[in-house]
């Protein structure tokens, strides 16, 4: 495997968090977010701590293999240090995207919302616009191969959500809404992410053994 050392970091921060979380007195139910904290005002931290912990370690254990999929694609694109923190942001405005998107769906829920899948499906949608690009950028919104599959991952989302099932989330009921406005959120910000923060090739390549025309 040739992943970027942040998109394994990412991973592995997953299971490591949920361990530390179980130690929790509440098990990082405080960590979590509540739609209604957005009227009552309180929302804040829960709108970013609670992508950090998780209903269980089947729920981890998804999320970081759906991680280790995705990610290495996109952190590719931001190479070194100021591309780890490029990459981690365009992580964390899809996780918080999706929060808030599901948060107004549903204000009157009290419901916790907790988990990395908002930002993990955010990974995913700019993953899939980059798929055989190769380090040339994602490919267009109308592109037909990317609107296909963008297609096909919503229903089996949706469908996954509203029967309420899948494996190691018995019990749990699945904010489908959040993995959906994190994916469109990831599929938007890759293109203008890819435009100010991916390295720039040099203006004037040199051809390199280039031999001398023949007469």
């Amino acid at each position: 495997m040739n992943a970027p050392l942040v998109a394994v970091l990412l991973v592995a921060s997953m299971p490591a968090l949920y361990a530390l979380q179980t130690m929790l007195p509440d098990g990082g139910l405080s960590l979590a977010f509540r739609s209604s904290s957005l009227a009552g005002g309180d929302w804040w931290p829960g709108v970013l701590t609670s992508m950090f912990v998780h209903t269980g370690w089947g729920h981890v254990i998804m999320n970081a293999l759906a991680a280790l999929a995705f990610a290495p694609a996109v952190a590719r694109l931001f190479p070194g240090l100021r591309g780890a923190m490029v990459f981690l942001l365009l992580y964390i405005m899809c996780g918080i995207a999706a929060t808030v998107g599901y948060g107004l769906l549903y204000l009157d829920s009290s419901v916790p919302v907790l988990g990395a899948s908002g930002a993990v499906f955010g990974l995913m949608g700019a993953a899939l616009r980059l798929l055989g690009r190769r380090g040339r950028g994602p490919v267009a919104l109308t592109n037909k191969r990317f609107l296909k599959t963008s297609a096909i991952l919503m229903a089996v989302n949706a469908a996954t959500g509203l029967i309420g099932f899948a494996p190691g989330m018995e019990g749990v009921q699945i904010a489908w809404e959040a993995h959906a406005i994190g994916y469109v959120v990831g599929a938007l910000l890759i293109g203008p992410w890819f435009a100010w923060f991916a390295p720039k090739p040099d203006q004037f390549d040199s051809w390199g053994n280039v031999s001398e025309p023949h007469a």
